[in-house]
């Protein structure tokens, strides 16, 4: 099923302004967003036109997933900065994300782009799977609170905390160098951050987290990998990694 949906459906460039629409109306399906923390289609209008992408995976007329980048200018050198990927939750488990994520890297290195970077939530274990492990990005920066109060179903009222994961796209392997510590995701997280009696607990555990992805980082240490375990949970591999598109 999963190679028969990533087949039918077509990734390409998102055009005009009803495409765009589709795009915003996506993302509230996803994200569950207020009027104020939706990216408006103007922002996707804009994107597209200054160097960005806005790819969509489309399945007949539906918009089955679609991705939103930026572009970046860090120390003298283009990269893109992936602010949304959002797949409809009909179509989730079947490729798209990852069909969406190859089409990103084929536009950039087209254009001669050496990285992308995104945000993600550490407590997100699945998001945390799939950009560490099956794309083999890296991560070094955690950064607090980043968006502040955000009204996102899946943030549960938690500090918007992010780790910042660096796709380089001349790596073809995972850039695992020997894990030399951990940091354990338990499973229940997601519960607790739904649940209004265990929100404390999620707090802790979200505490925790940031302390020592923090600590790890200062050290000199990078995210290079993530394992999930039987249970559901999951754990951030800590090692060495090379910075090679600074």
């Amino acid at each position: 099923m999963q190679n028969e949906v990533a087949e039918r459906s077509k990734t390409r460039d998102c055009h005009g302004p009803e495409e765009m629409r589709a795009c915003v109306e996506l993302q509230q399906r996803v994200w569950g967003f207020s009027d104020l923390d939706c990216v408006p289609s103007r922002m996707f209008t804009v994107a597209k036109k200054i160097g960005g992408q806005v790819l969509g995976a489309w399945d007949g007329d539906h918009l089955a997933g679609f991705a939103l980048a930026l572009p970046g200018l860090r120390d003298g050198k283009n990269f893109l900065h992936s602010h949304m990927l959002a797949v409809d939750p009909a179509y989730q488990r079947q490729g798209i994300g990852m069909r969406l994520k190859m089409a990103q890297r084929e536009d950039g290195l087209r254009r001669g782009i050496g990285w992308m970077e995104w945000t993600f939530d550490p407590l997100q274990i699945g998001n945390a799977y799939f950009n560490l492990h099956k794309l083999g990005a890296v991560a070094r920066r955690y950064l607090p609170d980043h968006y502040g109060t955000l009204s996102s179903k899946l943030q549960a009222g938690l500090p918007s905390d992010r780790l910042v994961a660096e796709w380089h796209w001349a790596d073809t392997q995972p850039a695992v160098r020997g894990a030399v510590a951990r940091v354990e995701i338990p499973a229940e997280i997601a519960v607790w951050k739904q649940n209004v009696a265990d929100l404390p607990k999620a707090v802790a555990e979200q505490r925790r987290i940031r302390q020592e992805l923090q600590s790890a980082f200062a050290r000199g240490l990078a995210a290079v990998g993530f394992e999930r375990n039987d249970a559901g949970g999951g754990a951030y591999l800590l090692g060495d990694s090379q910075e090679d598109a600074k």
